[in-house]
């Protein structure tokens, strides 16, 4: 179970981050010097993912834009011989095999995937959230990737939550096989209060078999009246052997200001160039 293809849902409205996002998609925000969806991309690449398909909408062409070549650009950049800069601007268009295509109507998380289908034909993939950066030792989608070739299974990214905060994803059943990898059995999405199952839920993060096609093909619409992925993988995880991940990573839930912003500041201050002056500034303000 080699698994060398990864999908990335772009096609929300990001209806958090208004007025921003009302032109500008909300993957293209930056995380200091580069937008959202290239560290999701990273993750990727870095997990030994050779093809990304990329699920947009209507009003996301900058998305495609930046995975594309700009020959003015890059022209004038050599001209002016500033080559870092050439090369940085270059290097989103050869991380990997970028495809895309659009979510004609927004049907859900759940008819996004479902979207890949041609894409994905009869392999396993990946599933990465573009509002989930990631940052740790190892790309969190790596740590699914093992733990599916491992189990030859389904691999769902993991971990617990605030007894206030399980309402708000989902709630997993789950039986431990190893050391932060679980045997799950049934999931329920944004689970009232007493229905809840454990504080694990699912952040962002999946390996998945192509059999989760047909059954989003057959899922009917849930909560939200909208196509979930959470209803998909609980039939999944009752016909087929899947995994839990309670992955080694720290998530930065970009999808709304106080996410966005702490992933701002926390990536900036590990960066070589703005890290040092940002430290300064931090110290000099009168907090």
């Amino acid at each position: 179970m080699k698994v060398k293809k990864a999908v990335i849902p772009a096609a929300g409205l990001g209806t958090r981050m208004l007025p921003a996002t009302k032109s500008v998609p909300k993957e293209m925000l930056t995380i200091v010097d580069k937008p959202a969806i290239q560290y999701i991309v990273q993750e990727a690449v870095d997990s030994g993912i050779e093809d990304i398909l990329i699920i947009t909408n209507r009003g996301k062409h900058a998305i495609e834009d930046y995975f594309d070549f700009a020959p003015e650009l890059e022209e004038s950049l050599l001209r002016s011989e500033k080559t870092a800069l050439y090369e940085s601007v270059r290097y989103p268009t050869d991380m990997a095999n970028i495809f895309f295509v659009r979510q004609k109507v927004t049907k859900g998380l759940g008819h996004a995937v479902w979207c890949a289908k041609r894409f994905v034909g009869d392999e396993p993939f990946a599933v990465l959230l573009g509002d989930d950066i990631m940052y740790g030792e190892k790309p969190v989608t790596k740590q699914l990737v093992d733990a599916a070739e491992k189990y030859k299974a389904s691999a769902v990214g993991a971990q617990l939550v605030k007894d206030e905060d399980v309402g708000k994803y989902c709630s997993l059943k789950i039986e431990e096989l190893e050391d932060r990898i679980f045997r799950m059995f049934d999931v329920i999405e944004k689970p009232p209060p007493g229905k809840k199952f454990s504080n694990y839920a699912i952040l962002g993060r999946y390996v998945l078999t192509s059999e989760i096609f047909s059954i989003l093909e057959n899922t009917p619409p849930g909560h939200g009246g909208e196509i979930q992925l959470t209803d998909g993988l609980c039939t999944l995880c009752k016909q087929s052997m899947m995994v839990a991940v309670d992955f080694d990573a720290k998530r930065y839930d970009t999808g709304n200001i106080p996410g966005f912003m702490e992933a701002t500041i926390e990536f900036a201050l590990r960066h070589p160039e703005a890290g040092p002056w940002l430290k300064d500034y931090i110290a000099k303000m009168k907090l």
